[in-house]
């Protein structure tokens, strides 16, 4: 099956990365948590209830890739991805025209777009694995990559760029937090579905030329779990510990996309003499953009270091790296140019969970149902994205003065090294050569 002709599969590479362009929207969340939780603004939200809009968001995107990995099996990728994009940008543009209340932009931006993400998402990790074998790890960072730069290009068009969508756009007399979303709302949906175009499978026995797969291991063929599925994956105790694993390592990465915008303005005013809010909240929007950016390059780069020196030793590392960083960054974010190196740090750890934990699914479980299988190991990104910003929000609420920060920065810390200590722990499934 080589050599039949088939389309050229960077294409799919080039259809993935739109989709995920898109689809990063949610991590620029931080852009607008300033404008609708300012006191005498246009909405007024707690910060608890900023973090729920976002939550919310990230729990129903986890949650429906579980429904969208059994739908793409039955009806083919390219439907999926298809509808993804349309309910995605339905609920931002909903989220335009109704959004003035919390209620209004939870169901909205948070049920509706965050539904839209999750049909989506799991399609050009599911397709791109089948298409490149051989690739495994570099081609799942390259996919997902555009999920961290997308972040970049929303953060900064409604902040900056432009003069920024946010302080000049009033489309139908709306404030401008409604106005860029109904603008997003159509980016968004035109994207997708453009990048849909090529979210098709190889033909059945495919495989790229000058590329064999590995002989399975004597152990492997009479296991016959090549090829786990669902219900057999879940009933491993490496599923589990990829499940917790992941649980801990995203919730740092998740916290900081809330609230890097409100402990960077409160740490730097506190810090920094003479430093006002505009000047400080310019300085935190920089950051969260150099989070988003080295977001992209972590998937990319942590995906190729998975491939050279196997996928539990690359989660060991970039799961201690986070930890530490964590434990350090109330002080190192003291600083403007602190604030910024301890995002790109962050951002690019945490950037790695999605390059690596999906080909940790692959190489413990198999390649054939990892479209079905990675939604049940995404599980932790819905935990943990309620989780992260909930604790932050928590402590920003009730916070007297800025070292309110700590506590949250040191409970995302320590799970960070408990999924490095577990990577240790965990082998893979009796017949899986997973490294």
């Amino acid at each position: 099956m080589t050599d039949q002709k088939v389309m050229n599969r960077w294409l799919v590479v080039v259809g993935a990365i739109l989709i995920q362009l898109a689809l990063g929207a949610i991590y620029a969340w931080s852009a607008f948590t300033k404008k609708i939780t300012a006191e005498g603004g246009d909405y007024g939200f707690t910060a608890k209830e900023a973090a729920w809009i976002f939550s919310a968001g990230l729990a129903t995107f986890a949650f429906v890739m579980l429904f969208a990995g059994k739908w793409q099996a039955k009806v083919g990728p390219k439907k999926v991805a298809m509808t993804g994009g349309l309910v995605l940008g339905a609920g931002y543009i909903l989220g335009g025209f109704l959004g003035k209340t919390f209620i209004a932009q939870f169901l909205c931006i948070g049920i509706i777009g965050g539904a839209g993400i999750g049909l989506a998402y799991v399609v050009p990790i599911a397709v791109g694995v089948k298409w490149f074998p051989d690739k495994k790890g570099l081609i799942t960072g390259l996919a997902v990559a555009g999920f961290g730069f997308g972040a970049t290009i929303w953060v900064k068009l409604a902040g900056s760029w432009f003069g920024g969508l946010l302080n000049t756009t009033s489309l139908f007399g709306l404030p401008g937090v409604q106005s860029v979303f109904i603008i997003y709302g159509v980016a968004f949906a035109v994207m997708v579905l453009l990048g849909s175009m090529v979210m098709v499978n190889p033909p059945e026995g495919w495989k790229p030329a000058g590329w064999n797969p590995p002989a399975p291991s004597a152990t492997a063929k009479a296991s016959g779990h090549i090829d786990l599925s669902a219900s057999e994956m879940k009933g491993t105790i490496q599923y589990w510990g990829l499940l917790v694993m992941f649980i801990c390592s995203a919730l740092s990465g998740l916290m900081v996309i809330y609230c890097i915008k409100l402990f960077g303005v409160d740490s730097l005013i506190a810090n920094v003499e003479e430093m006002t809010p505009v000047k400080a909240g310019a300085i935190a929007g920089t950051a969260m953009a150099w989070y988003a950016i080295l977001n992209g390059l972590g998937r990319i780069a942590w995906g190729a270091v998975s491939g050279k020196i196997g996928c539990k030793t690359a989660i060991f590392l970039m799961c201690l790296i986070q930890g530490i960083m964590m434990l350090a960054f109330f002080k190192v974010g003291a600083t403007a140019t602190g604030l910024i190196f301890g995002a790109c740090v962050i951002g690019f750890n945490f950037g790695g969970n999605f390059a690596l934990f999906p080909v940790a699914t692959a190489d413990f479980f198999g390649n054939k149902n990892v479209g079905t299988n990675y939604p049940w190991v995404f599980l932790a990104y819905g935990i943990a994205g309620i989780a992260g910003p909930q604790i932050a929000g928590y402590f920003k609420d009730h916070a007297v003065d800025v070292n309110s920060w700590k506590m949250p920065f040191i409970i995302a810390g320590v799970a960070c090294l408990v999924a490095a200590a577990l990577s240790l722990l965990l082998k893979a499934p009796k017949g899986h050569d997973a490294k």
